[in-house]
């Protein structure tokens, strides 16, 4: 694991500057504290920082083949590399180490590009062709690891985090204005696109090969079928193949030469990790939880209740209001963009936690987007089908008006509003984005934008932009509705997920592993038929049943909490006016974005508990905070410096 950068130059006789290339890699030290290493041949430049977990001693990089002709730098885990192995040296390859990353290029030697379908992992590598003058990236299947780029006339530049592109120098931080609605809407950029100007994604599933003159070839490797199910069987089928495939998935997953432990929430995910660890390791495991003083709010009760069953060497942190806040500033910058959800704290302090005892976790992430966890996939069929039934009977100017009652009647309470505005008495029916979008993603649709948006800047970025990434993938998928919402996830939902986890994990020097997200695993359980994925509103059925040999049933079956964070109750209290005070302040204004009465309408909304803001609140304070720390160069806290002035802090 670490964190890598590159530079390629296209001109005559242009040489990669050393110094930047260091710099890259110098703002990217806490991915990888342990090692530094860097390769340069005229044109090209590569470097990395490394976090030593496979061959400690002998895993320094960049790594070359045998005669010197191709360079590697690498950052994630190949966990097949071992059978590979095996198979390039019975075909002559010889190692010069024990790590993982000079199998990828004794790989690439012998299949070329073709090279990515054979690793089981996650990846994001470079490799530089010394022969032909080209330079090979590519990123995993799912996105567990990130890959930034961008791309001028003059060069190509690359990194695991969007600081490191930046820090070539010459380039001044720009925002992307036209993201905005986007982001407005679902937090994060679906696309290949990023905040910054001209700084791009490399999409997972994805390679880029580069040559001298700077054209650039991107090709898609993998994608996910999930349009065929498997031919009808029992339902033990699905349960005893998933638990073979999963348990492999973990027992891969502990490739390591250092420590590891488990982040335990207490959910069916996690819990299920952390079981199938304990099986094959028999003995116990360290597990880390992450709560808040607020009881509500907090699921340490349940991680304590696996921990016991399971025997860990258990760990907790507790987050309080203040160091949440105070934290924010920091987290933001390292994780180059506005923070999505608030969760993203907390998962910064349970991952700075687990880097006291150990340097890899394995987590639960992607299990209810590969299996149906959130109730969201079975109350959207439902809902779908009744919304069906609905329009066939009611007009649409009566459809209309309830919807607008819905919408504005001060005889609902925000609760009850809130519950109603996810039915379809709410949404209309005919517009994909609204019925399913607006419903579970949308901070702010398209309607509520062009209230917001001032209307010079709506006619620069259209509030209706905001789903075009999502639709094309919706349009793209196929099967029945549960498999294309399902694949829309995976491809939107789940690529941020994990980028939140890979960056505020990495804050804190620690690898995190996702087992459930194994690719086979994958491509078995999306073809799982919705009538064995679903019963009744919850999922993750064929999960549960594989694992209750494992755990109680009290954690198996208990309702799905989601990592809840107490930022709405937060909000109830005198945070809420400083907020306000943030983002009506001149220079927050002066940005031209929103009109300044209609940020006090949402407040004033809120604090008459009219409507539920509080997820809209989030989403302008986190894009006024990324202006000033990542565009305006204000302090975030890092080596102890005191951050930007938070809203509420003193």
């Amino acid at each position: 694991m670490c964190g890598i950068a590159g530079i390629l130059e296209f001109g005559r006789d242009a040489l990669a500057n050393a110094s930047a290339l260091r710099e890259m890699c110098r703002v990217i030290t806490h991915r990888g504290p342990d090692d530094q290493g860097f390769y340069t041949d005229g044109s090209v430049g590569i470097g990395m920082r490394r976090l030593s977990i496979v061959d400690v001693a002998g895993g320094h990089q960049p790594i070359s083949n045998e005669d010197g002709t191709l360079w590697i730098v690498f950052n994630g885990e190949i966990y097949n590399h071992l059978a590979l192995r095996e198979q390039l040296i019975a075909r002559g390859h010889r190692y010069s180490t024990h790590s993982d990353t000079e199998t990828i290029i004794h790989l690439y030697e012998e299949y070329g590009e073709d090279c990515v379908r054979r690793l089981r992992g996650m990846f994001a590598f470079a490799i530089w062709d010394r022969n032909a003058k080209t330079l090979f990236i590519a990123r995993d299947r799912l996105g567990i690891k990130p890959l930034y780029y961008k791309l001028t006339p003059e060069r190509l530049l690359f990194g695991s985090e969007i600081k490191a592109v930046l820090a070539h120098g010459g380039i001044r931080p720009e925002f992307n204005r036209a993201a905005l609605p986007e982001y407005l809407a679902f937090g994060y950029l679906s696309g290949e696109e990023s905040f910054y100007n001209g700084i791009l994604k490399l999409l997972p599933g994805r390679t880029m090969t580069i040559g001298p003159e700077g054209k650039a070839e991107i090709r898609q490797y993998w994608d996910l079928d999930a349009s065929k199910p498997h031919e009808s069987r029992d339902e033990s089928y699905y349960v005893q193949s998933y638990r073979e495939l999963l348990e492999g998935a973990v027992n891969s997953h502990l490739m390591s030469d250092v420590p590891l432990g488990v982040f335990l929430s207490g959910g069916v995910d996690s819990s299920a990790v952390a079981a199938l660890m304990t099986k094959i390791r028999r003995e116990p495991i360290e597990t880390f939880s992450v709560g808040y003083p607020e009881q509500t709010y907090s699921e340490l009760p349940f991680a304590r209740m696996v921990s016991d069953h399971i025997y860990s060497r258990h760990h907790e942190v507790l987050v309080s209001e203040q160091d949440f806040f105070a934290a924010l500033p920091h987290l933001i910058w390292h994780e180059d963009e506005p923070i999505v959800w608030p969760s993203s704290v907390s998962l910064y302090f349970v991952a700075r936690l687990a880097r006291e005892r150990v340097t890899v976790v394995l987590t639960g992430e992607g299990a209810d987007e590969t299996l149906a966890g959130y109730t969201r996939y079975a109350f959207t069929l439902k809902n779908a089908a009744m919304d069906r039934a609905y329009r066939s009977v009611v007009p649409g100017f009566l459809r209309s008006g309830l919807r607008n009652t819905v919408a504005t009647s001060s005889l609902l309470g925000a609760t009850l509003r809130r519950k109603l505005e996810h039915t379809f008495l709410a949404k209309d029916g005919t517009s994909w984005p609204s019925f399913y979008f607006d419903n579970f993603f949308s901070a702010f649709g398209a309607a509520e934008q062009s209230v917001l948006l001032t209307s010079e800047f709506a006619r620069e970025a259209a509030p209706s932009t905001a789903y075009k990434n999502v639709i094309d993938y919706w349009d793209h998928s196929s099967g029945e509705m549960l498999q294309r919402l399902l694949y829309t996830d995976i491809k939107t939902y789940l690529v941020e997920l994990l980028m939140k986890q890979d960056n505020m994990s990495m804050a804190a020097s620690i690898e995190s592993r996702v087992p459930f997200l194994d690719h086979v695993l994958v491509e078995f359980a999306a073809r799982i038929p919705r009538e064995v994925q679903i019963q009744g509103p919850a999922g993750k059925r064929i999960l549960k049943k594989a694992v209750e040999d494992l755990l109680p049933h009290s954690i198996l079956y208990r309702p799905k909490l989601g990592f809840p964070t107490p930022w709405s109750g937060w909000l109830a209290g005198p945070r809420l006016e400083t907020i306000r005070e943030m983002l009506l302040e001149p220079r927050s204004l002066h940005r031209g974005y929103f009109r300044r009465e209609a940020v006090e309408r949402l407040f004033n909304e809120h604090r008459a508990k009219h409507r539920d803001n509080y997820d809209r609140i989030w989403r302008l304070l986190n894009l006024e905070l990324w202006h000033r720390v990542c565009l305006e160069g204000e302090s975030h806290g890092e080596t102890g410096e005191p951050a930007v002035k938070m809203a509420g802090t003193r």
